[in-house]
């Protein structure tokens, strides 16, 4: 049994607590959150106490922290918890300045404590069966690599503001997918892209319609196209080319209903956004970090795992700016 303490009770803290709560090889003992009632609710939900940061770390009872909070706060709670020597899972990212995450990465490895990166997408059913059947040579030698990642509308320009932009906190997830579906690190790196979808994002600074492509020594290319407006809801498609074949994820839809008439043949739309498209995945990552405490075999995503997607973001970002590819 491992004991928990869960930090931040938003809308990811609450899917991660919620999950905790529900394990029988996980308890959650305390729940903090700066917002006083956010955390006394949760704590009621939950079954669980409220807390301080201090409080929690210092109870020796406590094995694991769930880091859910602000951006802003993974990087000083991560190295607060490395100290106390407790087993980590954190919701990307480390932080959003490269310097940060490797100052932080070095703590967590002086400290010898597991870190586990919120990369929810590769423990998604879907994903997980086309990566096992690409390990398996279902389609050959992998030569392209597309991935479709598109939100159903745009998030609150404040949450824009501190988000790190679109591809520290969008594609960031995608940039994953991609080097864990490649196999090698991307060596170069282009962005276009534009606001076409908020001007209140342009206004921010930041973009919400883009196109990213990845090259590899081997010569293996991966092409990202993101968006924040997608009318017919959470947009996940991934396809996969290779030399014998190819492999594809398609969205999954609200219900398998196919409606016939002689009008025509309508399906129903895809998931709403990430809580229900990713439901299933947030359990099994859960699930892989306490198997991972339990054998001490950490297959999970690390941090190191965080640090190159950021660097892959980054890269991005300099692209965009410079409006020529970026060697990494």
């Amino acid at each position: 049994m491992h004991t928990f303490a869960l930090f931040g009770c938003g809308r990811i803290g609450q899917i991660h607590g919620a999950n905790v709560a529900a394990n029988q090889k996980c308890h959650l003992k305390y729940v903090v959150d700066v917002y006083q009632p956010a955390a006394e609710a949760a704590a009621s939900k939950f079954n669980a106490s409220v807390a301080t940061i201090e409080e929690a770390l210092a109870d020796a009872e406590v094995d694991a922290v769930l880091i859910c909070s602000a951006t802003e706060t993974h990087a000083d709670l991560i190295v607060q918890s490395a100290h106390a020597g407790k087993a980590i899972f954190c919701e990307k990212p480390v932080d959003l300045n490269i310097d940060r995450v490797r100052q932080c990465l070095a703590v967590v490895k002086e400290c010898d404590v597991p870190l586990m990166m919120g990369f929810n997408r590769r423990f998604d059913p879907n994903f997980a069966h086309l990566k096992n059947a690409l390990d398996q040579g279902a389609v050959g030698d992998l030569e392209m690599l597309t991935i479709a990642s598109r939100d159903p509308s745009a998030p609150p320009v404040s949450y824009i503001q501190s988000s790190g932009g679109l591809f520290r906190d969008m594609t960031i997830h995608d940039f994953d997918i991609a080097r864990w579906l490649l196999g090698e690190e991307p060596v170069t790196v282009y962005a276009s892209a534009s606001s076409l979808v908020s001007p209140e994002i342009k206004e921010a600074g930041d973009v919400d319609t883009a196109v990213v492509t990845l090259t590899c020594a081997s010569g293996k290319v991966a092409v990202i196209t993101n968006s924040r407006r997608a009318s017919y809801g959470y947009d996940q498609r991934v396809e996969v080319h290779g030399s014998k074949g190819m492999l594809e994820i398609k969205n999954v839809p609200e219900s398998t209903v196919v409606v016939s008439t002689d009008a025509g043949v309508q399906a129903q739309k895809p998931m709403h956004f990430f809580l229900e498209r990713y439901a299933a995945a947030y359990k099994s990552e859960l699930e892989c970090f306490v198997e991972g405490l339990a054998s001490g075999n950490h297959t999970f995503p690390s941090g190191n795992d965080g640090e190159k997607a950021l660097l892959l973001a980054d890269a991005a970002v300099a692209s965009l700016q410079s409006g020529q590819a970026v060697a990494l």
